[in-house]
Order: structure tokens, then sequence, then C-alpha cells
């Protein structure tokens, strides 16, 4: 919100926003910046769900800050699928597009602690990503392969529904515990975030990769190839991911149906 501020400012344009956000706690923070800021009079603060918002007109721009991690795994494409219709017809979003990535990552610490004990959760503690900061981790094989890509707006109502085949091949003997996620962002014609290991944004420090735990850790030989699939699902309640390995190994589908971890829609 106050990024769009400083842009009409530096563009000496008169602007009407609507700050719409779901969260209680944030809407009490952008209420007191209405309030108390004088740049902020020409906010207006919805406190509903920007799926169900009727908008008083159609919107020239429409900015998000739902990006996770692994681009998607904030809801951001069903999110903004379901604004979309208050955005003019030429009018412009922010991200317009992102790509998450993955890498297969050795990590004895970070699996360990997904783990846990051993209990009857480590199953389900291992079908969960989770966003950290990297410590004690190697990466085996050089290449980051690019995963699910979406699009803004989507004006066919695409399904957010992927499928992704990736191959990797490792450099080194070493030990696979799992794949580390990442996310490039298109935010609109050349400029972009990203946290991608190849060209990270400087200064990305509100945004961590995502650590996709095997249920099994792999014992590999250098020049293995590892090959992975990813999948992208949903219900009328949620949506989540799967992931399984059919080489060097088949191994089974971890988190079928979300029933470890899933994003409540």
């Amino acid at each position: 919100m106050a990024a769009s501020l400083r842009a009409a400012k530096r563009a000496n344009a008169q602007v009407n926003i609507w700050a719409v956000e779901k969260n209680v706690n944030a809407v009490h923070g952008l209420r007191h910046r209405q309030r108390s800021e004088p740049d902020w009079s020409c906010v207006e603060v919805v406190a509903e769900d920007m799926r169900l918002w009727k908008a008083p007109q159609k919107a020239d721009v429409m900015v998000s800050e739902l990006l996770g991690s692994f681009g998607d795994n904030e809801l951001s494409p069903e999110c903004l699928d379901g604004a979309q219709r208050f955005l003019a017809d030429d009018g412009v979003c922010i991200p317009q597009a992102y790509m998450s990535s993955l890498a297969p990552v050795s990590a004895p610490v970070l699996w360990g602690d997904a783990r846990g004990n051993g209990n009857d959760s480590a199953q389900s503690s291992l079908e969960t990503g989770y966003v950290v900061c990297l410590h004690k981790v190697f990466h085996p094989a050089t290449m980051v392969k690019d995963c699910f890509a979406f699009q803004h707006p989507n004006n066919s109502l695409l399904s957010n529904d992927r499928y992704a085949e990736l191959e990797f091949q490792v450099d080194v003997d070493c030990v696979v515990h799992g794949f580390t996620g990442y996310f490039d962002c298109k935010l609109y014609d050349n400029v972009r975030i990203s946290i991608h290991p190849e060209n990270q944004s400087d200064g990305m420090f509100s945004w961590f990769p995502m650590f996709f735990p095997l249920q099994v850790p792999l014992h590999l030989r250098k020049g293995t190839t590892i090959r992975s699939h990813w999948w992208r699902r949903h219900d009328m309640r949620k949506v989540w991911y799967e992931w399984a390995l059919s080489e060097p190994v088949p191994t089974p589908i971890q988190n079928p149906g979300g029933r470890s971890w899933a994003m409540e829609l």
C-alpha cells in the first residue's frame, strides 16, 4: 500500500485506492495508518475477502502481496482470479507472472527437525513444506529447474492445478533429504523480484526458500539421475501439493489428497 502511494506521488497522479484485506490484525494496522497519515486520505480500507467484495468501479491497477516462498503457496492464483472481475479491460495486474522452481538438497539437520522424534506424526511432518532460512545444507545438483508458472490476469480462468516432471543429475556422491523451492516474479514490464539462486534480488529478507522433505533420504552416487514428479491440486476447500520420485527408485506419493498439509481456500 505504501509503495503504491509513493508511486502515485512520484507520477503526480491523483488516485483512489481500496485496500481490501480479510486479516483482522492487518485491517487494524491499515485503518490506523489511514487515520494518522495524511497521504492515506485517498485510501479506503475494506475488511473483506477480495474474492467476495463487490467493487464500486473497475480498477486500473490491481496490486497484490500474496506471493509465497514457492510463488503460489499463499493462494495468489486463486485470490487474484477471484478479484480480477473488478479489473478494467485494459487494467494491469501486479504481479503479472511468477514461476516456482526446485533443486535437490542435502540437509540432514532440516530433515531431522522435520522428522522430529520418530513418533506417529513423523509421516505427517515429512509431508509438509517448510519456509526456512537455509543453514548447513548442500545442493548436489547445479541446476535449479522451473516447476509451476502462473500469469495474471487469467482472463480465461484456466485451472490453477499443475503437474511437472523434473529431472536432475547429481554432481557428487551425496545423501538427498528433499528439495528446496524458490520463486521468480515479474511484477511489471522488466521489474522483477526473485529468491531464485541464480538471480536473487538484493534485500530479499522477507522470503526464505521452502523445504520439501523426502520420507526416506536417498544415498546417491555421482551421475545418478533423480526424476521427480510434482502436483498442485485442489478441491472445494483446499489446495495442496503432492510429490514423488520415479528414479532412481520409485517412491509413494507424498501428501496425497492433502492429508498432511494443505492451504485452506
